[in-house]
């Protein structure tokens, strides 16, 4: 039997109009799909480019100039002194504002009266002492200024608590020292000269400090007396 022509015809239009709401129905999630994600990427800008907030300008560190003058402590010309010691050597290099202190020591190793002596007195974390040579110097006065700052590596004259007192002696700071305060205005800065500092071998200071040590007789409270002693085993100017 044929087919019955007017049924297939009133189908077709049926799926003819599913197709055509199907397709309004996709038409209108794309459009709806693309003005969200327009919106969207907006937000996202006007988020990632914030209005800047104004920030004060940072102040820049207050530093030393490095600009050699006339009276810089220290200058090419400074003087030079390398410690020849049984640990290894050290280099020092002299203040040009402390003349009398320099040439003071200055003196003393031109005359060879270093050679030979020990670092008798040597404290971890302090310092080291040596300088105790066999015939007396007179005694200099101090010269302890407005910059006398005994920090690490810095060397300085020993001497008694008298003013002007200081000689042969002298030590190495093995440690930032110019806090120490021992009341009633005295204070290590305004007490010993600082003349010099290590430039060279500053590892070979740290090895003397550290080294052992036992009881100081002297000073029962202090381990100070190294147990192997290190010999300067030549003092000599070297500029």
């Amino acid at each position: 039997m044929a087919p019955n022509n007017k049924y297939k015809s009133s189908r077709q239009k049926s799926m003819n109009r599913l197709f055509l709401a199907i397709g309004l129905i996709v038409v209108i999630v794309l459009a709806i799909g693309i003005t969200y994600a327009v919106i969207g990427n907006s937000g996202a800008n006007s988020t990632a480019t914030p209005t800047p907030t104004p920030t004060a300008s940072p102040t820049p560190a207050v530093t030393a100039s490095t600009t050699p003058t006339s009276n810089s402590e220290y200058s090419a010309s400074s003087i030079k002194v390398l410690l020849h010691t049984s640990a290894g050597d050290i280099t020092l290099q002299l203040r040009n504002d402390k003349p009398i202190t320099t040439t003071n020591f200055k003196n003393i190793v031109k005359s060879g009266s270093y050679d030979g002596t020990t670092f008798y007195r040597t404290v971890s974390g302090f310092m080291i002492q040596g300088g105790k040579i066999t015939h007396p110097v007179s005694s200099i006065n101090d010269e302890i200024g407005n910059d006398n700052h005994n920090v690490a590596y810095t060397i300085a004259m020993a001497k008694t608590s008298a003013p002007n007192s200081a000689t042969n002696e002298f030590f190495i700071n093995a440690a930032d020292n110019s806090q120490i305060d021992y009341g009633q205005g005295v204070t290590f800065d305004n007490t010993y000269t600082v003349f010099g500092k290590v430039i060279s071998g500053q590892n070979i200071v740290d090895t003397i400090a550290n080294a052992p040590a036992t009881q100081n007789p002297n000073m029962p409270s202090e381990i100070s007396v190294p147990v192997h002693p290190v010999t300067i085993l030549s003092a000599t100017i070297i500029s």
